[in-house]
């Protein structure tokens, strides 16, 4: 099983502030997305979790939720990744928390050649 390795934090406000100015913004009805490619490295999460959402209590449960997602859904290469979880997170269930991440993460212009390439040959879209 692969782990959240502090290496593939966003941590700096600078980081956070090149991200929001330079990505790619997508949003959907659970969290916004940015994302943004660098130069080298592994890809990285962010998570801004503001106190409109709620409680401490409820931002953690936000967080989690998206950690546990990139861990399972990482992008391959140096892309980092800042999501803000809105309200709607807390009540729903994993599974479409997983499905919005990948989608707004399939939308990003590198990502997009890779993911279809994944997917199954029977899933695929289209002539095969």
């Amino acid at each position: 099983m692969t782990r959240f390795e502090p290496a593939e934090h966003v941590r700096k406000r600078a980081d956070f502030e090149l991200i929001y100015k330079t990505g790619t913004k997508r949003s959907g009805r659970l969290m916004t997305m940015f994302t943004r490619e660098r130069e080298g490295g592994v890809a990285r999460l962010g998570i801004a979790a503001t106190r409109k959402m709620g409680a401490a209590v409820e931002r953690n449960r936000a967080k989690r939720l998206v950690r546990e997602v990139f861990r399972h859904h990482k992008p391959a290469g140096a892309l980092d990744v800042v999501v803000v979880p809105r309200r709607n997170i807390l009540d729903a269930p994993y599974e479409k928390v997983e499905a919005e991440f990948i989608s707004l993460l399939s939308r990003h212009p590198s990502t997009r050649a890779r993911s279809a390439s994944r997917l199954e040959p029977s899933l695929r879209i289209g002539p095969q």
